[in-house]
């Protein structure tokens, strides 16, 4: 059944969907249009909120092509390297390797979002060099396990309301994760898309007359050159370890020392991590700057796309849109059914607004006052607004940037198996809000 609806999705995407930097630019254009038609903003009104806001995501996005490059530094690094080859073993078969590929990305993107970003392509490109199977189907695999990142371990939002002094503190109060991520009804949900989305994508594995692998060229890796028979100085250097442990290991011992003193994750704390152990474990910087050089090519997009995003997340909250979808969700709604229809406002926003942090901006000023005068239930509505944000992933390129670079794939190659993730997994956090 699924191999029969994953045909014409994937058939349509790959004849509709754009390039990731098409999609924004479209994107863009409707928000400018929404903006003007239907919340009555003047043109010139919304270029301003555009262009002020272009620039405001230039921190994050240099996180976030740090997340793809200090974390395929450290996937590359020859530890790592084995310890994946040997994971990678365990499958034996194409579907087994389907499975095996979604429940690390699962798994990893719980601990953290931009863990499993990197983790889940590198690992599916490992799994292609060692069994024939459909390339496409595994780096969608890879990515599915994303819809869970804001469940997890790292999601902004969760976090957000345990810490004093956010601005939702006078309607919220501080809600500890016990009430949120660790809620019994959201490991539910959690427990259940662990067990539905692996077997998803196997029942999704096309035929073999219709299997697309890899080109060996694509898996092929940029080796460092060995050190010459007589080296120089610099060459000996770039070829020390010396110099890169006592560069890294006092790095990390700092992480060390910042965990035990209660230190928290964060995108800088995850790449300063990535950064120093992938120094360490390369041992030298001749196999360090080979893996540099492999990874930045991958980053293009990012650097591209992000400050697009920016303009639209701008004129999402200037202009009032954000404000009046989620307002229309809460004149339908009741003290049940307000996390439902929350979270279906908050995939709709995310395509628009791919930020944790950005549209729980948007939304929680609607949302909030709502759950208060309705008497919902105001951790389940916040999470509510994270699912969302989580969910539409599986429809908007945004968050695949980081993982299509290291796979050398476009948005469309995946995009047409994650649809069908999308409908699967939005069936079930949509009941599971309503029901547990």
């Amino acid at each position: 059944m699924l191999r029969i609806l994953s045909r014409p999705a994937t058939r349509l995407m790959e004849r509709w969907l754009p390039d990731a930097f098409i999609f924004v630019l479209i994107l863009t254009i409707i928000a400018v249009l929404a903006a003007v038609l239907v919340e009555g903003n003047t043109p010139l009104a919304v270029m301003q909120m555009w262009g002020e806001g272009f620039w405001k995501l230039l921190e994050f996005s240099m996180q976030m092509l740090l997340v793809l490059v200090t974390g395929y530094i450290l996937a590359s690094s020859p530890p790592v390297k084995r310890l994946l080859r040997k994971l990678a073993s365990v499958a034996t078969s194409a579907g087994s390797a389907i499975v095996l590929v979604t429940v690390v990305s699962l798994v990893a993107s719980w601990l953290n979002w931009g863990f499993g970003l990197v983790v889940g392509a590198i690992f599916a490109k490992e799994l292609a060099r060692q069994i024939k199977v459909d390339y496409r189907l595994l780096v969608a695999s890879a990515y599915s396990g994303f819809v869970i990142w804001h469940a997890g371990l790292s999601g902004s939002i969760p976090l957000t309301i345990t810490t004093p002094g956010h601005f939702a503190e006078p309607q919220l109060g501080l809600i500890p994760t016990s009430e949120t991520i660790f809620a019994p009804w959201n490991l539910i949900i959690v427990a259940v898309l662990f067990v539905v989305i692996p077997l998803a994508n196997r029942m999704m594995m096309p035929p073999e007359h219709e299997t697309v692998l890899v080109s060996p060229e694509a898996l092929a890796e940029n080796e460092p050159a060995p050190m010459p028979a007589n080296p120089t100085p610099a060459e000996r250097m770039e070829n020390s370890r010396l110099l890169m442990w006592v560069v890294g290991i006092p790095a990390l011992a700092w992480l060390v020392y910042y965990f035990v003193n209660g230190g928290g994750l964060n995108l800088n704390v995850v790449n300063f991590m990535f950064l120093f152990l992938g120094i360490v474990l390369h041992g030298t910087a001749r196999s360090f700057l080979a893996a540099l050089d492999s990874a930045i090519r991958g980053g293009a997009g990012i650097v591209v796309q992000f400050p697009f995003y920016a303009g639209i997340m701008a004129i999402m909250t200037g202009s009032g849109l954000g404000t009046s979808l989620s307002e229309f969700f809460v004149s339908i709604s009741t003290a049940t059914t307000l996390p439902f229809w929350t979270f279906i406002a908050g995939g709709i926003i995310n395509i628009f607004v791919p930020s944790g942090g950005g549209q729980w901006a948007v939304q929680a000023p609607v949302m909030l006052p709502a759950a208060q005068a309705l008497g919902a239930d105001m951790p389940r509505v916040a999470m509510a607004v994270a699912w969302g944000d989580a969910w539409t992933n599986m429809l908007q390129p945004f968050w695949a940037l980081p993982m299509l670079g290291i796979a050398g794939l476009k948005a469309r190659d995946i995009m047409g198996y994650c649809v069908v993730v999308l409908l699967i997994s939005g069936i079930i956090i949509g009941g599971g809000l309503l029901v547990l």
